[in-house]
């Protein structure tokens, strides 16, 4: 127990209703927050991780919960202790903002849509600090110059849609601080970003916790940022506590066999090292398995050659385009058969518009694409739905690529049943064949995309592109949403398919561990343009290109001996991707600067 702990949680147990009787979502769960320091919960989804922090706020009650039993002490700003579990809403709203600051996990969500920034910013401060109107507008701009917002005068005017992932997550940040709470509760708050994003919002939460003495509960399932942010950390598992001790304990030597096993399946950056071709990764409890590398061929499989893709940009009073998004400029590569190519790149780089492109779901303004020998560029309607066979793509959120209507089963038979490639019998033989494939047991077959985990909605996702027997597969960000074991077991499926089955894939992705584990190959992004492009040893153990070796800094490492400080990072701010019309770039010129290693000298602007 802690000497004069900030928040005290003691045997809480939080219930549902459901039509079958009362759930419990946390169970006896006892942990303490000390002051000025950063406990991580993890777990994975499910765990009852975001169940405690909500209690905490007492915003469960907004989500159906009930705060069944338990004691949640809190040590208030003026001295004394209230239990939060039995305070009036009353008091908790004089609490929430001023005393416990909460940073949401969707930071679209968590903003309104229809007030400015300045407005979101200062609401706050005028309720709880009782602040003139120019007094809140001054540490508006304070909060955005502490969050390192550029250009903060201008971005204070603006509604949350005209900003990034990125920098909403900031503003989320600079408004949960804004009354410098003693306690600040973060839930997931960079799992939707990039590594550079991430690995600046870390540093960012680091330095104000050292400069305001706040407490920190950081919820989380990325093992990385837990050793990168942790002093102490809490493991949870189905709604119970399983381990708790100091970040180096819990790293260097779990006790317990779900903690051994979370860390298991954490890749991590360096472990590919010396290895020339990808291989699968080892689990607990299937250690026997045979390691297989996957050598692929040495014959291309996709050819593309000077991809151009950008979008128009319209305004004034005829809706006339007035500049042009180049989302994709002048981009080359080839894929192998049986191999992998992987594009790795901040949002907005134009990596998943890439992969559209080639599938021709995105029409490019040029370029050639040629899939084992055929020109899919020259293609008609008609010809190009026959092609469509050959290739296959996985999206990066499978509950809005599943139809919510239809069973499981009904799903991975649909593009057989379009081509009329199988039928009757045949056709259902061959969906039980992929659930088999998949690892899914064919009782799920009847049920319907809600009644699944993420995961299992993925391999459903991995299923059905399977379904026709494609010779490309292009995923995009397939496992970024997932937890670390399942993220772990469906990049093992997908490298067993891709040795069975000969299978090339395109895969497009921001996380470089995941990427340094499946690649053949690796093609950096920025701004549209492949900056670096080579096999993957080459590019992850002698990056050339400034971007590329300040992406590989930013990766935060699962190891908490080598943290991460704000001076290792050394980002510039993303040029503005919106040319005006008639604006036509320079061609990229390359430099070979090894074997098949390819280097932007030109064009690069970084």
């Amino acid at each position: 127990m802690l000497d004069n702990p900030i928040a005290r949680i003691e045997r809480l147990r939080v219930e549902f209703e459901t039509k079958d009787g009362p759930v419990a979502g946390v169970e006896d769960v006892s942990f303490d927050i000390g002051p000025g320091e950063t406990v991580c919960v993890v777990g994975e989804s499910g765990s009852g991780k975001s169940v405690s922090s909500l209690s905490l706020m007492r915003l469960i009650e907004f989500g159906g919960g009930e705060i069944a039993k338990g004691r949640l002490i809190f040590d208030r700003k003026e001295g004394g202790e209230t239990d939060l579990a039995q305070a009036s809403q009353d008091v908790m709203r004089d609490i929430r903002g001023n005393e416990i600051g909460m940073i949401f996990q969707e930071p679209m969500t968590a903003l309104n849509p229809v007030f400015t920034v300045e407005r979101q910013l200062t609401e706050g401060l005028r309720v709880h600090r009782d602040m003139t109107k120019e007094q809140a507008q001054a540490r508006a701009l304070e909060l955005m110059q502490q969050v390192r917002i550029p250009e903060p005068e201008r971005r204070l005017k603006q509604y949350p849609h005209e900003l990034s992932g990125g920098m909403r997550q900031r503003v989320v940040i600079a408004m949960a601080m804004a009354c410098k709470p003693r306690l600040l509760i973060a839930d997931e708050p960079t799992t939707a970003l990039d590594v550079t994003i991430q690995a600046e919002i870390l540093a960012l939460m680091d330095r104000l916790k050292r400069e305001t003495g706040t407490s920190v509960m950081f919820i989380t399932h990325d093992m990385a940022v837990v050793a990168q942010m942790a002093d102490r950390v809490v493991v949870m598992f189905r709604g119970k506590k399983v381990e708790e001790g100091t970040v180096e304990e819990i790293f260097e030597r779990p006790q317990h066999p779900y903690t051994q096993a979370l860390l298991a399946a954490v890749p991590k950056l360096g472990e590919m090292r010396g290895k020339a071709l990808p291989e699968p990764m080892r689990l607990l409890g299937r250690e026997q398995d045979e390691i297989k590398p996957i050598p692929g061929t040495d014959q291309p499989l996709l050819t593309v050659e000077g991809l151009t893709t950008r979008f128009a940009v319209k305004g004034g009073f005829f809706r006339r385009t007035v500049a042009n998004v180049h989302a994709v400029e002048d981009v080359s590569f080839t894929v192998n058969k049986g191999q992998t190519l992987s594009l790795v790149g901040e949002s907005g780089c134009g990596k998943s518009t890439c992969g559209r492109s080639i599938l021709r779901l995105v029409e490019p303004q040029k370029g050639r694409v040629v899939l084992d020998g055929v020109d899919v560029m020259g293609l008609g309607p008609n010809m190009l739905r026959d092609e469509r066979r050959e290739m296959q793509m996985i999206f990066q959120d499978p509950f809005a690529s599943l139809n919510p209507q239809m069973n499981l089963a009904d799903q991975v038979a649909e593009p057989m049943r379009n081509f009329g490639s199988h039928k009757g019998k045949e056709m259902m033989d061959r969906v039980a064949m992929l659930f088999d494939r998949v690892e899914l047991p064919r009782s799920f077959m009847r049920r319907f995309p809600h009644e699944l985990s993420g995961g299992q909605r993925q391999r459903i996702a991995i299923a059905r592109a399977l379904a026709l027997n494609p010779k490309l597969i292009v995923a995009d960000e397939a496992v970024s949403a997932l937890d670390v074991s399942v993220q772990a077991q469906v990049v093992n499926l997908m490298m067993e398919l891709q040795a069975e089955l000969g299978l090339s894939y395109l895969f497009i992705s921001h996380d470089m561990a995941v990427v340094e584990r499946v690649s053949h190959k690796v093609g950096v992004m920025y701004l549209g343009r492949i900056v670096e492009i080579g096999p993957r040893a080459a590019v992850f153990e002698n990056p050339q290109h400034p971007y590329t070796k300040a992406l590989m800094s930013a990766v935060p490492i699962a190891d908490p001996r080598r943290r991460k400080s704000e001076k290792d990072l050394n980002f510039k701010p993303i040029p503005s991707p919106i040319h005006p019309v008639g604006y036509e770039p320079e061609p990229n010129v390359y430099q070979e600067v090894g074997p098949d290693h390819f280097v932007l000298t030109s064009a690069s602007g970084y």
